[in-house]
């Protein structure tokens, strides 16, 4: 829940401001107004006079009556969830509190939004008592991931006769952050995993060093051979070394975001298909304990090459939603600052969605898979999707393409195309799959429901 706060009117605008709020019967009152006493003056008749001037003076009374009222009006403005996913709906909660000692009068209230959400809502609130709370709701909806910003609001004061109307806005705004859609994903057992996976998951000591040892009280139960005698001496009790710790596995998700490499914008786009299939699988193997960091081809990491494994799951799949909600796409020419920020051999899982990979990009993309335990590769098939519905343009065609993921497979990866409407966790079953069989029949790299024997995974489960 997302609250805005609590915030008064502000004061109010000069009597210039005023009178141009008039509205248009407050005009036409004051013209024939002005046009009867021109009339009474040419005819000489002083009753035409009085009814001119009562004309006149009443669309005029009430600019000065309204300019001097002093409302005293909070508004306050929540949003239920602040975070929501593409096509998904958020409720966002308008609170208005009349804190004067006066009703108030006719109010419209109106609050800003971005064109991409849908109109302006607006509410009229007939009258709010002195110290009436009146509570208003409206429903907004993305199909574009981003961050929009809800606000200022607005209030429009007008007279009982509707000659007049005065808008007065609020501050503060409060941000509405729409993620990728995220897809369910199954668990599966990657063939040929490293160590650190699963039931195989390496341990570490707390501390290396004899000297850099923190000992803990011995406890019941202990094991007599884990007693270190130097701290106990030192100590005057029984101290034991810790216990080795479990280093958590360790996983990159790298996403190809050059502009280059991808055709076409929208939520059905190829780019819009990568962001949400890198948020897919990045919670999905944060839910499996996984220490899991987003890495782009600018070279830009998150959470970061050092803040990876201590960062709560929470609120890692928080950083990277964000992240990937404002992702966008970049004049990178290349994957090489991407290469260049893995770390030799210790990534453990390489997880990648690449655009329109040409013979160099490939190479590198190769290349990357020294520096990895086991690869997985996405690879949009330009072929595919200049043929889809939305008739996306690639330079590309499908005998170079498979050209590229020939390529990946020969380096080590699980390279597998994707099409237009292709399910991600189809593609992880198939991964799983083709991790049994390194070298596939050339035209099985086209197929994401190749058939296969059931199995044992090697590895734990991912």
């Amino acid at each position: 829940m997302s609250d805005g706060g609590r915030e008064g009117m502000p004061e109010r605008s000069g009597l210039r401001a005023a009178f141009r709020g008039m509205t248009t019967r407050g005009r036409s009152f004051l013209a024939a107004g002005i046009a009867a006493a021109l009339c009474s003056y040419l005819l000489g008749q002083a009753d035409l006079l009085r009814v001119g001037l009562l004309l006149a003076a009443l669309p005029l009374v009430c600019v000065v009556v309204l300019h001097r009222t002093r409302y005293r009006i909070a508004g306050s403005r929540s949003l239920s969830p602040a975070r929501v996913s593409a096509a998904s709906e958020t409720r966002v909660g308008l609170r208005l509190e009349n804190v004067s000692r006066l009703p108030t009068g006719v109010l419209m209230l109106q609050d800003r939004v971005p064109y991409v959400l849908g109109p302006r809502p607006r509410f009229i609130l007939d009258r709010v008592e002195a110290g009436g709370l009146r509570e208003v709701s409206y429903r907004v909806r993305s199909d574009l991931r981003g961050r929009y910003e809800l606000g200022p609001l607005q209030l429009r004061l007008s007279d009982p006769f509707g000659m007049c109307e005065l808008t007065r806005s609020f501050t503060t705004f409060d941000t509405l952050t729409v993620v990728p859609r995220v897809e369910p994903l199954p668990a599966v057992g990657l063939a040929g995993e490293a160590a650190g996976y699963g039931d195989g998951r390496q341990r570490s000591p707390a501390l290396t060093g004899e000297d850099d040892l923190i000992p803990r009280g011995y406890r019941h139960g202990d094991d007599l051979r884990r007693v270190h005698w130097r701290s106990t001496a030192r100590h005057g009790e029984l101290m034991v070394r810790r216990e080795e710790q479990p280093q958590k596995a360790r996983c990159t998700v790298l996403l190809d975001t050059r502009l280059s490499a991808h055709a076409g914008t929208g939520p059905d786009s190829p780019f819009e298909w990568a962001v949400a299939g890198a948020a897919s699988m990045a919670l999905h193997l944060l839910e499996r304990g996984f220490s899991v960091r987003l890495l782009t081809d600018t070279g830009t990491a998150v959470p970061g090459p050092d803040g990876a494994g201590g960062t709560e799951a929470a609120d890692a799949a928080g950083l990277l939603l964000d992240t990937l909600a404002m992702v966008e796409q970049s004049e990178e020419g290349g994957l090489s600052a991407a290469y260049d920020a893995l770390r030799g051999g210790t990534e453990g899982l390489l997880v990648g969605f690449f655009g329109e990979l040409d013979e160099e990009q490939a190479a590198v993309a190769a290349r990357m898979r020294q520096r990895s335990g086991t690869a997985v590769a996405f690879v949009l098939d330009g072929d595919a999707w200049s043929r889809g519905v939305g008739g996306f343009r690639f330079s590309d065609g499908g005998v170079r393409s498979a050209d590229r993921l020939r390529m990946l497979r020969e380096a080590g990866w699980t390279a597998l195309p994707v099409a237009p409407g292709t399910s991600l966790a189809d593609l992880w079953r198939s991964a799983d799959r083709a991790g049994v069989h390194p070298e596939p029949r050339a035209e099985a790299g086209f197929s994401t429901t190749a058939a296969t024997a059931p199995r044992t995974a090697a590895g734990g489960r991912a």
